[in-house]
């Protein structure tokens, strides 16, 4: 029994000391030390002021709170890069006397990723995400929250593509 318990303790620390997987999820070599975020700058048609920086804050603040990367490097081992590119409100589910029931917020951005130590893992890619919310409710009073929850998905996503590799 206690050399099973060794063993496996053995093995965690093995796993955990090369420097390839955390137990936070993400897959990182063991000489990559830092990420750039760089601004991401918002090109869409309709524009949140708030959002650019935002995303850039919530993007950051992933990082630091899940890798252990240096976030403060302007010239990191790992690169983002992104652009809002749509920022779109629509009408869905249209009621009998022809009014909409819910309204949809999406935002797309496209993440150019660049891992300096690692050319293999680069990548551009768009990302979408949306909120419905209820036509009775005005989106100047809800988007502050259809915002938030959007950003956090896209965070998610990005982080996810970047260095979970989920």
């Amino acid at each position: 029994m206690k050399r099973t318990i060794f063993l496996l303790i053995m093995t965690l620390f093995a796993v955990n000391s090369c420097g390839v997987y955390t137990f936070s999820g993400t897959s990182i070599a063991a000489d990559v030390t830092s990420i750039t975020v760089n601004n991401i700058t918002n090109k869409a048609m309709r524009i949140n002021p708030a959002l650019s920086n935002q995303l850039t804050e919530a993007l950051m603040d992933k990082y630091r709170k899940f890798t252990k990367l240096d976030t403060g490097s302007p010239n990191g081992d790992m690169e983002v890069n992104g652009v809002i590119t749509n920022y779109e409100l629509v009408s869905l589910g249209i009621t009998a006397n022809e009014t909409a029931s819910k309204n949809r917020l999406t935002v797309t951005i496209r993440i150019t990723f660049e891992n300096k130590k690692y050319p293999k893992e680069n990548f551009e890619k768009s990302y979408v995400a949306f909120e419905d919310y209820n036509s009775t409710v005005s989106f100047d009073s809800a988007e502050s929250t259809l915002v938030d929850e959007i950003v956090k998905k896209l965070v998610n996503l990005v982080f996810n593509d970047t260095v979970a590799k989920w």
